[in-house]
């Protein structure tokens, strides 16, 4: 193996990606938390919280590289841990309960979903 094919290039930040991260921190105050978490080979899922209020977001990119650099490319953002402080900061509003609830959430058929009174 060459020394030329042992560095590494930087990873470069998909302009879609930060453009709506870019969005979301300055809808939520200027500023935001980002959580980097492998998802297997689906990739990291950065999962945004707004400092100011808590609203919660996420986007998916390749690989933690990827991660970082649409971190570094966001003023405002800066990487967190799910600690005490943190969960306790984000807000899950209806809409996101919604679209975790998936399929669930408009079934006919089974009992409605445990957190209806948060949904209605």
């Amino acid at each position: 193996m060459s020394e030329e094919s042992a560095v590494k290039t930087p990873a470069t930040a998909p302009s879609d990606v930060v453009s709506s991260i870019r969005g979301f921190v300055a809808a939520n105050g200027g500023s935001a938390k980002a959580v980097l978490q492998p998802t297997g080979q689906a990739g990291v899922r950065v999962t945004l919280v707004g400092d100011d209020g808590g609203a919660l977001g996420d986007r998916v990119v390749d690989d933690m590289d990827t991660a970082a650099a649409v971190v570094d490319a966001v003023d405002g953002l800066e990487t967190a841990e799910w600690d005490r402080e943190l969960t306790s900061a984000a807000d899950v509003r209806p809409a996101h309960w919604r679209k975790m609830a998936g399929w669930v959430a408009h079934q006919k058929r089974f009992p409605k979903p445990r957190n209806r009174k948060i949904l209605d």
